[in-house]
């Protein structure tokens, strides 16, 4: 049995001594490696908490939109609209965008969130067919579309929160966040810079607590690598002074 042969040198006599290692190989390489492998699931384990992070966010902010928790309060084309459900539907509708079933099944979910915290139980599974009468949708078409051309960032930041909630499910990443800060953007610039001006008190602009638990979520469904940022920032800070010391050395 070989072993393996390494070579330190003596402090007090100065000369070079050879120490054989007669360990088996395998008893050799568990002892050299344990630290590695204790590092490495140490590692493992911190990503793995990070992507449980984002993968618990994501859907539960899928469950803050599809069960259409309310969110805030504005005008819109059905009316008044709390969630970027309701106002994606609402323009879902006014253009035709996709058949009526599609944004029923959209509903469909919320309407039964909400006879549930109703106490409505007759109504607890609601009718199919009477899903659009009972958000307003039917007229849609006919209102006017000024209220939507007001209000961009929500109705885009709407669509963005309900896309991204879906897109979440499968692979998280920073369109729900993307659409909450500019649904949150359209908020304050009509809550406090009073852009478009809301004569009616009763269909002002309203944030409901449930929004910064949105906001909240869509930050946590983002997964963030720390350790590829900081080897990147390395690795620059490590080139500048290389290419200073070529130029250096060509003049």
């Amino acid at each position: 049995m070989k072993g393996e042969r390494n070579q330190i040198s003596d402090r007090s006599t100065g000369k070079r001594v050879q120490i054989i290692d007669r360990r088996p190989e395998s008893e050799r390489m568990a002892g050299g490696g344990s630290g590695g492998v204790v590092q490495g699931k140490a590692e493992k384990k911190k990503r793995w908490t990070s992507k449980t992070i984002s993968y618990y966010a994501a859907r539960l902010y899928f469950l803050l939109i599809i069960l259409q928790v309310p969110l805030f309060r504005v005008p819109c084309r059905a009316g008044i609209c709390t969630t970027p459900i309701q106002v994606t539907s609402s323009q879902l509708i006014a253009n035709e965008i996709f058949p009526p079933f599609v944004v029923k099944t959209l509903l469909y979910p919320g309407a039964v969130a909400d006879s549930l915290l109703t106490g409505n139980v007759i109504a607890f599974f609601p009718k199919w067919g009477e899903l659009l009468e009972t958000y307003n949708l039917t007229q849609v078409k006919s209102s006017s579309p000024l209220l939507d051309i007001q209000r961009l960032e929500i109705l885009a930041g709407s669509y963005f929160c309900a896309a991204g909630a879906f897109v979440g499910l499968i692979k998280p990443g920073r369109m729900t966040l993307f659409g909450t800060l500019v649904v949150a953007w359209g908020l304050v610039k009509e809550g406090i810079f009073g852009k478009p001006v809301n004569a009616d008190p009763h269909a002002s602009v309203y944030v409901h607590p449930t929004f910064a638990l949105a906001l909240i979520l869509a930050f946590s469904s983002i997964t963030y690598n720390i350790k590829k940022v900081a080897a990147r920032t390395q690795s620059v800070s490590i080139a500048k002074p290389l290419k200073s010391s070529a130029k250096s050395k060509l003049k």
